[in-house]
């Protein structure tokens, strides 16, 4: 039976590439996004049993009713992939305004929250399956102009250490850092300068294979792509 695997943020950049790898390796995906165009472009290549459905991760009451609906259609998933992020516009904290903050920590921490929330309890009753936050160099270290965005992949070292000891056995939740990857995200903090980096399917073709072998006994863990 194939792996059962959910990505939020699956319509561009590290997302689209591990959706297109996740399912070259012949698993079931189910995908989150906000952009309609691609996330009908994805229904189109990738048709039932994979979805590919509009929900955005810093609403709270769609995560849960999202949630709801694919333990019904799919039961608990193998993997959690909690992908979906922003960044803060390049600028020295004072300059930056609340609401772009709210809205930056909003998906980065309480979107990955919120599918923690309404997915383990079925992961924990099945005594399976592995979450992965995605986090970020800037979750380890920090740089000036992007505090907002340290911020948040900070806490998500924090929030999946302490989940992790939280679940049940046979489930496990851990930290990765992706390394640094020419993306749209990249290309905002260092304009150009990203070109000189690796792609998201490059990418994607050797994390993918690492992703999939997660096992329980990794829980806790804060991992780097290498």
């Amino acid at each position: 039976m194939s792996q059962k695997i959910l990505v939020t943020g699956c319509t561009g950049g590290l997302g689209l590439a591990m959706v297109h790898s996740f399912i070259e390796s012949g698993a079931t995906v189910a995908g989150l996004g906000r952009n309609q165009s691609k996330l009908a472009e994805l229904r189109e290549t990738y048709p039932s049993p994979h979805r590919f459905d509009a929900v955005d991760v810093s609403d709270d009451q769609a995560v849960r009713a999202y949630a709801e609906k694919v333990l019904t259609d799919w039961g608990s998933p193998d993997l959690l992939i909690n992908n979906a992020a922003i960044i803060n516009r390049n600028a020295p904290l004072w300059e930056i305004p609340d609401d772009e903050i709210d809205q930056l920590l909003r998906i980065n921490l309480k979107g990955v929250a919120s599918t923690m929330r309404y997915l383990l309890p079925a992961m924990n009753d099945a005594q399976h399956g592995v979450v992965v936050n995605l986090s970020s160099g800037w979750g380890r270290s920090t740089a000036p102009n992007v505090a907002p965005y340290c911020m948040s992949k900070w806490g998500i070292e924090g929030l999946s250490r302490a989940v992790s000891q939280e679940v049940a056995d046979g489930v496990a939740v851990v930290a990765l850092n992706p390394g640094i990857i020419d993306t749209p995200m990249l290309r905002a903090c260092f304009g150009e300068g990203a070109a000189g980096h690796q792609s998201p399917e490059s990418w994607a073709k050797r994390a993918v294979p690492m992703i999939l072998k997660l096992r329980a006994q990794d829980n806790g863990a804060s991992l780097s792509v290498g």
